[in-house]
């Protein structure tokens, strides 16, 4: 795995795993809704499920860190499968985040194009270096 794919792949990790506290335990807070493009009516309502995606994302960052660390540490084959899992489901979760916008879940209505964007690019960058 070149080194584009893996600085994408890592990156897109930690960025998950940095987003994990704010969807798991700050939602609440009106900055981080703000930081979030999301509207604050409902919070409480939604707080379960935001919970649980930002575990899940951090779980898919650790999964990414692990399979780099076993490229790099001599299971190149196995750590690309893990990679390029983790990565797939990044991108294809970043994906469903726009359809939820285009399907009017979002709201305000349009709010996750600058998350979809932000959350797609890194894992579809690593994943086309990888296929490569």
């Amino acid at each position: 795995m070149d080194t584009l794919a893996q600085l994408a792949a890592g990156l897109s990790a930690v960025v998950l795993i940095a987003v994990f506290p704010f969807e798991a335990f700050l939602i609440d807070r009106p900055w981080v809704q703000r930081f979030l493009g999301i509207e604050p009516h409902g919070i409480a309502n939604v707080h379960l499920w935001s919970f649980c995606i930002g575990a899940r994302n951090a779980l898919a960052g650790v999964g990414t860190l692990v399979g780099l660390w076993m490229v790099n540490r001599g299971d190149a084959d196995t750590g690309t499968t893990v990679v390029v899992v983790c990565c797939v489901y990044m991108l294809l979760a970043s994906l469903f985040m726009g359809v939820a916008d285009l399907l009017g879940f979002w709201l305000p209505r349009g709010g996750s194009v600058r998350g979809t964007l932000a959350s797609s690019v890194l894992p579809a960058v690593a994943l086309v270096a990888i296929a490569v």
